[in-house]
């Protein structure tokens, strides 16, 4: 069956405003359910759909199970001036990911660079969006956090470390802000909930089986098995994948006192909390500094608009454009914006339980 017959679409209006219901519902301050709800469609918006509104629910189940506090005392400690820690209280990421971010900012600002490492949070949607937050401002940024143990190690069968996603943005003086944002593995866990509901095989190097054998089956992680780092086997690159996720783990686990490698609790609320925890939930790390304080700022901003506009302006392999890092987001925002955004069938039907189940109303959804 076409996949597309198992999609609508929905304006980013809607779908933010029943979002921000379904947190205030479940206990969030209006200021919060707000800031979360737009930075949570933010990903549907830049299509990114597996860390989009698919994700709410599993925010909500975090809840009712007491693993997601909805009205964090958020505390900020520094010794030094452009370093500082923000114990998150259980806090949603987007609540952590977002003060932490802005706290960087102002450092950055004031002394030229800074740096937040936080504790005790929990998932934070895509990281692009806190970098991104920097870049607006002029700034040049870098955002990372770790996440519950589905990826081996190269040359292991064992679940040791997380998506641990890299973001980094950096503004130029026309283009919009360069923004990376990977996974440090092939793909992410929701590409993989994505073909499941679309009943599609993954690309090989993706996962591997409880033998630690390549495979396409989607459904492998429920069978014992693991997702792959960035590159694959060890043949094709995957150690340096394995390092790159080595390190964000580093960074937001072990520096900030925040759980690492199997020990980062889960995101799905059914499985249990892993037995004998290093630290306090989940970790993220971020980094904020002035192009300024190198070079004139719109001479590094012509500079950086000229390296961007190489890149584009490369010879190409077939007939694709050369794109750089952000450019099929900031697409997928220009086309959702005017088109909405697309959900699936089993997504819908998801919300609607949801919203059943919170006492709002959802006919946009129907």
């Amino acid at each position: 069956m076409n996949p597309e017959i198992l999609e609508k679409r929905f304006s980013i209006e809607d779908l933010a405003a029943f979002s921000e219901k379904v947190f205030a519902v479940h206990g969030f301050s209006e200021e919060d359910a707000r800031l979360s709800a737009s930075l949570l469609v933010r990903a549907d918006l830049r299509g990114i759909d597996s860390h989009g509104i698919a994700r709410l629910s599993g925010y909500v189940r975090l809840i009712q199970a007491g693993r997601l506090n909805p009205r964090p005392k958020l505390r900020f400690e520094s010794k030094f001036p452009t370093q500082g820690l923000l114990h998150a209280d259980q806090a949603i990421g987007f609540i952590s990911g977002s003060r932490a971010m802005e706290k960087c900012i102002e450092m950055a600002e004031l002394y030229g660079c800074g740096m937040v490492a936080v504790r005790n949070s929990n998932h934070f949607g895509i990281a692009g969006q806190y970098a991104l937050m920097a870049a607006e401002k002029g700034l040049a940024a870098f955002a990372f956090t770790n996440a519950s143990p589905l990826v081996a190690p190269s040359n292991s069968t064992s679940r040791m470390l997380g998506t641990n996603p890299i973001a980094a943005a950096f503004p130029a003086m026309h283009s919009r802000p360069f923004v990376l944002d990977m996974a440090t593995t092939t793909a992410a866990n929701g590409k993989l909930e994505i073909l499941q509901r679309k009943k599609e095989e993954a690309p090989a190097g993706w996962i591997q089986n409880a033998s630690g054998k390549s495979s396409t089956n989607p459904d492998e992680l429920k069978k014992g098995g693991a997702l792959m780092p960035l590159g694959g086997e060890t043949k094709t690159g995957g150690h340096k994948g394995y390092g790159l996720g080595s390190l964000v783990d580093i960074l937001s686990g072990v520096l900030s006192g925040a759980n690492f490698g199997p020990w980062v609790p889960p995101f799905v609320s059914f499985l249990p909390l892993p037995q004998n925890p290093v630290g306090e939930g989940i970790g993220h790390f971020f980094i904020v500094f002035r192009p300024d304080g190198f070079l004139e700022a719109s001479e590094y901003q012509n500079r950086m608009e000229n390296w961007m506009t190489a890149m584009r302006n490369s010879a190409k392999s077939g007939g694709e454009d050369v794109l750089v890092a952000g450019d099929p987001e900031w697409q997928a925002e220009e086309e959702r914006k005017r088109n909405g955004v697309p959900l699936h069938e089993e997504v819908i039907r998801d919300l609607r339980l949801l919203a059943e189940e919170s006492g709002i109303k959802h006919s946009f959804l129907s």
